[in-house]
């Protein structure tokens, strides 16, 4: 079987899983040169890293014969609300393991699992293989899926999917990079202007003061 999966909502290419001693590896790498640089990881590292532990959890779950195809779709608050409750983060492995493991004869079926924040907003859907359109268009965006498909066009490594995160947090940091030195350059302008028309008033009081002495010293005004 062929797994990808893409985080919902956001992007919109699938991601295949690679081996889970590979991504084990990596991970242990990334938290190695982090202690080693007395770094402490920043929150988007930590969701990062979170992400991965999970999807290499997901990639364990083994689907029922009866699931042919299978997609979790997880919305950034149910993240957090894992990430910030262990238990909870359990209760959503254990529900997922469920119904993926769950017989859905006689038919083969696609299984589509939503996760919430809460656990009143998880909720798996199937539908019957040749009839499963609608899974297709809901699974699009997951963050984890699973096919019987031999070859997937859309599919591509998690440490691609993860590249391409990174590639778009530059992009929005650079904007707003880009957007503070515009300012700057604005704000360094309108002070530079304000001094040159502080200059001009100064040169223009003392003109002002030298031609009112001249004019006193050379006898042009009576002295008081």
């Amino acid at each position: 079987m062929a797994i990808i999966g893409v985080e919902q909502n956001y992007y919109q290419n699938s991601v295949a899983t690679t081996k889970s001693t590979k991504n084990v590896n990596s991970t242990e790498k990334f938290i190695l040169e982090k202690a080693s640089g007395k770094q402490e990881l920043s929150g988007a590292e930590e969701m990062e890293l979170f992400k991965k532990e999970f999807y290499e959890d997901l990639s364990k779950v083994t689907n029922h014969r009866t699931v042919s195809n299978s997609a979790v779709n997880i919305s950034e608050r149910a993240f957090q609300a894992m990430k910030d409750d262990p238990q909870y983060r359990e209760k959503v492995l254990s529900l997922i393991q469920r119904d993926l493991g769950d017989s859905y004869g006689p038919r083969n079926c696609s299984v589509l699992i939503s996760v919430g924040a809460t656990l009143n907003e998880y909720r798996a859907d199937s539908w019957p293989v040749g009839n499963d359109s609608e899974f297709g268009v809901r699974s699009q965006n997951s963050f984890y899926k699973r096919t019987s498909e031999k070859e997937d066009k859309q599919k591509e490594s998690l440490e691609e999917y993860l590249e391409k995160q990174a590639q778009i947090k530059k992009q929005r940091q650079k904007m707003v990079n880009e957007e503070i030195a515009k300012m700057e350059r604005e704000k360094f302008r309108l002070s530079q202007s304000w001094n040159n028309e502080r200059q001009m008033a100064k040169a223009l009081d003392a003109y002002r003061t030298n031609a009112m002495t001249e004019m006193i010293v050379g006898g042009g005004l009576p002295l008081v």
